[in-house]
């Protein structure tokens, strides 16, 4: 089994918050970008898993896929149903396949979600980050919510059935009432899947410039936020962002609200309700193998990592020129000790944890034999459980997680 990434590097306006690759371009680019996209699948990873690109399908069957970006819903219907016809070309898809795409709210109306829906997407990941417009405005988004909401209804009309909802919590301005009141309308709204992440202040974003040294108030002026013949709100100074035992509270309430709504918490910022959980993210957190397409692009192949070079221009004149080994500028061979790590901290996200007789399976030891000591240290201090063949995180160990999960680095 494989998973594929798609990344769309598009956006109409970067957000102040946003480290991704991403930044606004014209119809000619993305067009020949996703003319180039598909050529790099048709060569179907050459220099990463030595698949014979004359072979209409390959034997690993494709079991997720994910477009990301940027925002993937820029893209016509027609331009991701190219990207999606290459992929059932090259590869052997499972008809039970999760294909996720991100969409945000302002970028696509009900036939183009169609469209959409038609060209195979049946999950979609909606980025509302704010039921507040006026918190939505110091982010920098494109949207309203009430943009958001009918964006959401388009998407029920034209019959996804597995949306998730991204929200932001330590936003600028935000207080308990007005996260709460978020919470509240993304609960009424009734998705199958929630993710609530904290605001992280990221180097090269507009936010470092304003919050990187811990600034208060800004005292620049940003030019007001527009939304189509619309503005929200002019802006002239971005409010501090909430204090550390309000940011806490704030994750209490998450926790507290979806787990009464019928959510499962199934990984530290993820919730679902039941047979909803994200199966591509499971496998970026089990150690799966996954293959990216497109500028910026990780792969995972075999304890293997490879990515793909970030310059656009770059990237699309190797692929024209059936240069498509040019286009990974970096190959990683995992030692043994990163593998380990890595199972460890990225498996604890889970809530279900990790499996004693997978690591026995990949590494041909006894976990105790690597962390024994530390695993008992945590278990004592009440912030690790093991039941039966599990290890995970307590309701306390989610609390300080960075601080658990950094432990369990090795020493070289």
């Amino acid at each position: 089994m494989i998973s594929l990434y798609i990344h769309i590097p598009f956006c109409i306006k970067k957000c102040r918050y946003c480290d991704f690759l991403s930044f606004k371009s014209d119809a000619e680019t993305i067009e020949r970008y996703v003319e180039a996209l598909c050529k790099e699948i048709a060569s179907t990873g050459v220099g990463v898993v030595g698949a014979n690109s004359e072979e209409p399908a390959q034997a690993a069957i494709v079991e997720t896929i994910f477009f990301g970006g940027g925002t993937p819903s820029v893209l016509s219907g027609e331009q991701i149903g190219k990207i999606m016809d290459i992929i059932k070309y090259k590869f052997n898809l499972s008809p039970k396949a999760e294909i996720s795409m991100e969409c945000n709210p302002g970028t696509a109306g009900l036939e183009k979600l169609i469209e959409y829906r038609k060209a195979g997407i049946n999950r979609l990941s909606m980025g509302l980050q704010s039921g507040n417009d006026k918190e939505l405005g110091y982010l920098g988004r494109i949207h309203s919510f009430r943009q958001f909401e009918e964006t959401f209804k388009w998407a029920r009309k034209a019959g996804f059935d597995n949306i998730n909802i991204d929200i932001m919590s330590a936003l600028p301005g935000q207080t308990l009432e007005s996260y709460l009141d978020t919470l509240t309308k993304v609960v009424e709204c009734n998705p199958e899947h929630i993710s609530a992440y904290s605001l992280i202040i990221e180097e090269n974003t507009e936010f470092w410039d304003i919050y990187g040294d811990d600034a208060g108030v800004s005292d620049k002026k940003p030019v007001p936020l527009s939304y189509g013949e619309q503005c929200l709100v002019a802006l002239d100074g971005i409010p501090s962002l909430p204090d550390e035992q309000t940011e806490r509270e704030m994750y209490y309430i998450t926790k507290d609200v979806l787990s009464r709504s019928g959510y499962h918490r199934y990984e530290i910022s993820n919730y679902s309700k039941p047979g909803y959980e994200c199966r591509h993210n499971k496998v970026y957190w089990t150690g799966k193998n996954y293959i990216g397409f497109g500028i910026g692009a990780a792969s995972y192949i075999n304890g293997i990592r490879y990515k793909n070079i970030e310059a656009i221009e770059q990237y699309m004149e190797y692929v024209e020129c059936d240069k498509c080994r040019s286009i990974y500028i970096d190959e990683n061979v995992l030692t043994l000790d990163e593998r380990m790590e890595e199972f460890m901290f990225l498996g604890l996200r889970l809530t279900e944890g990790i499996s004693k007789n997978e690591w026995r399976k990949n590494f041909g030891c006894e976990i105790e034999d690597v962390y024994g000591k530390k695993i008992e240290e945590f278990i004592s201090d009440g912030l690790l459980q093991a039941k039966n063949d599990r290890i995970f995180l307590t309701d306390r160990g989610i609390d300080v997680s960075n601080i658990v999960l950094a432990e369990f680095l090795l020493e070289s």
